[in-house]
């Protein structure tokens, strides 16, 4: 590549802002849609084939939550650790060994025989599957100008839905008949393969070479493969005129500065609870379904069919969000509680029960979606894949709590219905953090200064 014109300096972040999308970025999205949607169905497919192997494998109620949390917990230790990797090294080293790990895991899931064998692959496979979705955010994010990335990252996230509702159709037609290990050779084969076609296509993230001061060839070559036609070129100088060159890692300090001193831990409480319900749905979803009655086979694909509808419903209501704000996230959520609260009390029957359920089912999964999408985009390149990772962590601790609470409640005899009563305090909580978010992001930064706080020097 030999340079035409002299050196000059390029702002890399309005480069990327004043450009519209290419065939580059709808490729990334879609390979990113891809490998999230092998990482929700490797995640969730054990929600899926839990009743198979409780009756192969005499698993009480208890194990089977112990399984269920194993496998969030090791998402908490993963989100935090490879999102640090990926702050470090780079995004496309850490997603390609990502996806081939869980791919391996979740294949290697399929020989397990013993409780403690399932308990030790699903912790490992969460720890995997854990530092996907965040390194998929950021390094979208990083290609995207600022109006179309939360609409980008909700159709990610849209993948990871669709995985997981895909375990569902995938357990009733391979489970009948090649048992639940089929199921898990089945998804960990085919990750494996997406994982290799990540691998030899993602691009690293200029962004993250112009924040780490890394390698100006391999940004020049990454911007020519995101439109030929980009005048930059070699000795040229990139800077990032939305942030400084930052060449430490994240510190806990960096989540707290300005305005996300308060909205970092509304966004850890309002995710938490909403991991806790969306992970409680998911995980004990098919079970207390069958519990109430329902086939095995209707109880799956009411599950899978309520998470597809809310990964459709999730893009289209962040596309509204970003038009009208986030009071219509909240809006949406305060629907969940009197609708958990009809089912949980059995006012809704009848014909009408089952498809309440997946509308309520629906707008669980959708709001999620739509909140959680929100993360990345408060937080400097630098940090934002950490940042979202911290969030990730600290909020699953809702996801590991949810799987092993349902556990308590079946085993102390609480009807399987009254479980969506209980359910409705997560999105109560939800509701509140998203409207006070709301408010502290449309007030001036000054005004959220302590009083007697002095200015910063001119």
């Amino acid at each position: 590549m030999v340079a035409t014109r002299a050196p000059r300096t390029v702002d890399l972040a309005a480069l990327i802002d004043g450009r519209k999308l290419s065939p580059f970025n709808y490729v990334l999205i879609a390979l990113s849609t891809m490998i999230t949607l092998f990482d929700g169905l490797d995640m969730f497919m054990v929600s899926y084939t839990a009743p198979y192997m409780r009756d192969e494998l005499s698993l009480t109620t208890i194990e089977i939550g112990n399984i269920f949390s194993i496998g969030t917990f090791g998402m908490v230790v993963g989100g935090l650790a490879f999102t640090y990797v990926g702050d470090r090294i780079g995004r496309r080293p850490t997603i390609v060994f990502a996806g081939l790990a869980f791919g391996f895991l979740t294949l290697v899931t399929g020989f397990a025989t013993t409780y403690h064998a399932l308990l030790a692959l699903r912790f490992l496979d969460g720890l995997a599957i854990g530092g996907m979705l965040p390194l998929a955010w950021a390094l979208n994010i990083e290609f995207l100008p600022k109006k179309v990335r939360a609409t980008a990252i909700a159709f990610v996230m849209m993948g990871f839905s669709f995985g997981s509702a895909m375990a569902g159709p995938l357990t009733n037609w391979l489970a009948p008949i090649h048992g639940w290990e089929g199921v898990y050779f089945a998804g960990g084969g085919a990750t494996l393969v997406c994982a290799v076609i990540i691998a030899i296509w993602l691009p690293e993230s200029p962004r993250f070479l112009v924040t780490k001061a890394l390698n100006p060839a391999l940004t020049v070559k990454t911007l020519k493969r995101l439109d030929k036609d980009i005048d930059v070129e070699l000795g040229d100088t990139f800077l990032l005129g939305d942030e400084g060159v930052r060449k430490g890692g994240l510190k806990l300090g960096d989540l707290f500065e300005g305005r996300l001193k308060y909205v970092t831990p509304l966004m850890w409480l309002g995710y938490g609870f909403s991991a806790l319900g969306i992970f409680f749905k998911s995980t004990w979803g098919p079970i207390v379904l069958e519990a109430m009655d329902i086939s095995r086979v209707t109880a799956a694909n009411v599950s899978a069919l309520s998470g597809v509808l809310g990964a459709v419903a999730g893009v289209v209501l962040m596309k509204a969000a970003e038009r009208f704000g986030l009071l219509l996230v909240a809006l949406c959520t305060a629907l969940i509680v009197p609708m958990a609260l009809l089912i949980g009390f059995e006012v809704i029957r009848g014909p009408l029960f089952l498809p309440f359920i997946v509308v309520q089912s629906m707008l669980v999964g959708a709001c999620h979606t739509a909140i959680i999408s929100q993360l990345s985009i408060f937080y400097p390149t630098a940090i934002r894949a950490s940042a979202g990772g911290c969030a990730s962590a600290v909020g699953k601790i809702g996801g590991i709590v949810g799987p092993l609470l349902g556990a308590w409640l079946l085993t102390a005899g609480v009807p399987a219905v009254r479980t969506y009563a209980v359910g409705a305090i997560c999105p109560a909580i939800l509701v509140i953090c998203v409207i006070a978010i709301y408010n502290i992001m449309r007030r001036p930064q000054a005004e959220l200064e302590p009083r007697g706080a002095i200015a910063p020097a001119e």
